[in-house]
């Protein structure tokens, strides 16, 4: 752990001071392209849709005496498509978001997300707000340890298939759900009970995420449609989601999805999700039925992402810890 007393608050002043000009730089673009910032409910039904995250759950004892179950979220996603549903096209939120038994110079149990939603937009306005945001750090460089990225530069796109046979030398659609065939192709080994899902996280950890964004931003991109989450399909494509990821410095900054926007087959996914984080880790969140009651209701075509702030901050400061840009950490 870094140094975090209120006596060594002096080292980390300046990461801090970067931080306050950094939001209300991006406060004052998010205003200029007319979205409204937003506040919703820390407290939710289910923390979000995530088969891999743990959550934290508290009871929540009304004034009859009667308890209701509550998680606190680890995304205001499922919130903010609400707020959509019901009639505002361009949102952002600050949130603050919280993942359970996690913990790591670049991981917090608490932390700051920064989530936008634009109705009548695809998976690409969202990549072009991505350019534009990070031209709003200020800085020439963007650091994480050794590696520096331009964040003036235009973001490499890049296909997750691209990136595949460019670094592991791999043709992934020719191994799709065939964990042992991965392995093969790849060279990574496999281990007992691993799934297809399993390898392909071992490569992209081992072989690929270190390689993305240097030099200037890259956006991975198309996903396999087995991990759209609550992306919906490119369209001409089906074997893909319209989701991709950002990358600096070989730092995963943000997830972004073209949004599905079907209440039934959005049902149906958090229910297999559901099915597969409790049969790997024993537990099962509830399904958000209001979420589902808005995608009925109606919500619009849009497209949104989540952004790891003080990832951000971070690499803006070239801070080696993410506590070095947190005023306190959980302790």
């Amino acid at each position: 752990m870094t140094e975090w007393r209120p006596d060594k608050l002096a080292r980390r002043l300046p990461n801090l001071q970067a931080r306050n000009r950094l939001q209300a730089a991006l406060r004052e673009w998010f205003g200029g392209e007319g979205f409204v910032e937003v506040e919703t409910p820390i407290l939710q039904v289910a923390p979000g849709a995530e088969v891999h995250l743990a959550g934290f759950v508290t009871d929540w004892e009304l004034p009859d005496g009667e308890e209701r179950e509550r998680w606190l979220h680890s995304s205001p996603e499922f919130a903010m498509k609400k707020l959509l549903a019901g009639g505002i096209p361009k949102l952002f939120q600050f949130a603050r978001v919280f993942r359970n038994a996690e913990g790591s110079a670049l991981h917090h149990p608490e932390f700051t997300m920064l989530e936008w939603y634009r109705a009548g937009a695809g998976y690409e306005d969202i990549m072009a707000d991505c350019a534009a945001l990070l031209r709003q750090t200020g800085v020439k460089e963007l650091r994480w340890g050794e590696h520096v990225c331009d964040p003036l530069a235009e973001p490499e796109r890049l296909t997750v298939v691209e990136a595949f046979q460019r670094y592991a030398g791999v043709d992934l659609f020719a191994t799709l759900g065939n964990p042992d065939a991965l392995s093969a192709a790849s060279g990574i080994a496999m281990h007992a009970g691993d799934s297809w899902d399993d390898v392909f996280f071992r490569v992209m950890f081992e072989k690929i995420e270190s390689r993305l964004g240097m030099g200037r931003p890259t956006i991975l991109c198309e996903y396999p449609i087995s991990m759209a989450a609550l992306a919906r399909a490119k369209a001409g494509d089906p074997r893909v989601a319209e989701r991709f990821e950002l990358y600096v410095c070989g730092v995963e900054l943000a997830n972004a999805f073209g949004e599905l926007t079907d209440p039934e087959i959005q049902a149906d996914r958090l229910e297999a999700d559901m099915d597969m984080k409790e049969e790997l880790y024993g537990v099962r969140w509830p399904v958000d039925d209001d979420f589902l009651a808005a995608l009925d209701h109606g919500l619009p075509d849009c497209a949104g992402i989540a952004l790891g702030f003080d990832r951000l901050v971070m690499l803006a400061t070239g801070a080696k810890h993410i506590e070095d840009v947190l005023w306190l950490p959980v302790r």
